[in-house]
């Protein structure tokens, strides 16, 4: 696996885990993919094959089901991304990981600072809202009397408590390879014409107080992909541009309300 770090503003960052090809094994088997993984490959061939539809309440759900899915934050993505722990490999021991950031960009030696934050702040987030989906998926469950469509709302119900249970995995295991310093450097100075610094733009800092601006443009994000190699990697980025553009442009209006004093009576001409 590759982790890879890349900043969409100044101070928020996206992170995604890429899996080892299995048929680039070095030595031994190839391993078996596990059932929540053929459970899930299943079921996203058959939403594929919804989308491709002309019409028909299997695209009405796609189209709506695809609006929901661009509004769950960039960064349980990223996590989810990340593969849980499997028992052999913490009995092993694990293998050291490399995270590939740009050289131009991101320091190396705040990078285990960064995905540690990245490991434990929403940790217990993903636990809670893990366990509340359990909890409501018994609630959901008397629409399946209705023969005609799925039962929308347990299918839903139950892929959210899938997606924080993928997510909450996704952090212990970032947590796992930190703690057992498994965590190796792969700056790279192939993303500098994408990310170029200068005196405007001195690199990513979460910590820095000073106004936060995007870094990355939603048109750049298939280049990056190419760059890496990592073609899924293009809507992932997408998405998190979107959603960090839109967060920005929320907050910069509402401080320009906050700070516009309200208009009296006796300044109003027409009063």
């Amino acid at each position: 696996m590759r982790l890879f770090l890349l900043p969409i503003s100044t101070r928020r960052i996206f992170l995604y885990g890429k899996r080892a090809d299995p048929s680039n094994a070095q030595s031994g088997p190839p391993t078996k993919a596990s059932i929540v993984d053929r459970l899930t490959t299943r079921a996203a061939r058959t939403w594929v094959n919804w989308e491709k539809r002309e019409s028909g309440w299997q695209k009405t759900i796609t189209v709506y089901g695809n609006k929901a899915l661009q509004r769950i934050a960039y960064e349980e993505w990223g996590l989810k991304s990340i593969p849980p722990l499997s028992r052999a490999a913490r009995e092993k021991g694990g293998d050291v990981v490399s995270v590939v950031f740009p050289a131009s960009m991101v320091r190396g030696d705040k990078v285990p600072k960064i995905l540690r934050r990245l490991a434990t702040e929403r940790l217990e987030l993903h636990r809670k809202k893990m366990w509340w989906s359990v909890v409501l998926m018994p609630f959901t469950a008397p629409f399946m009397v209705v023969p005609i469509v799925p039962n929308l709302p347990f299918f839903y119900v139950a892929f959210r408590a899938w997606s924080h249970w993928r997510a909450y995995s996704g952090s212990k295991h970032l947590a796992f390879l930190l703690d057992n310093n498994l965590i190796k450097n792969a700056p790279t100075s192939q993303l500098d014409k994408i990310y170029p610094v200068d005196s405007l733009n001195p690199g990513f800092d979460n910590d820095n107080p000073a106004s936060e601006s995007v870094v990355l443009e939603y048109e750049e994000a298939k280049e990056v992909a190419e760059i890496l190699e990592v073609p899924e990697l293009a809507p992932e980025l997408e998405r998190a541009i979107n959603q960090v553009t839109e967060a920005l442009e929320k907050q910069e209006a509402e401080s320009l309300s906050a700070s516009t004093p309200p208009t009296s009576e006796k300044d109003d001409p027409k009063a």
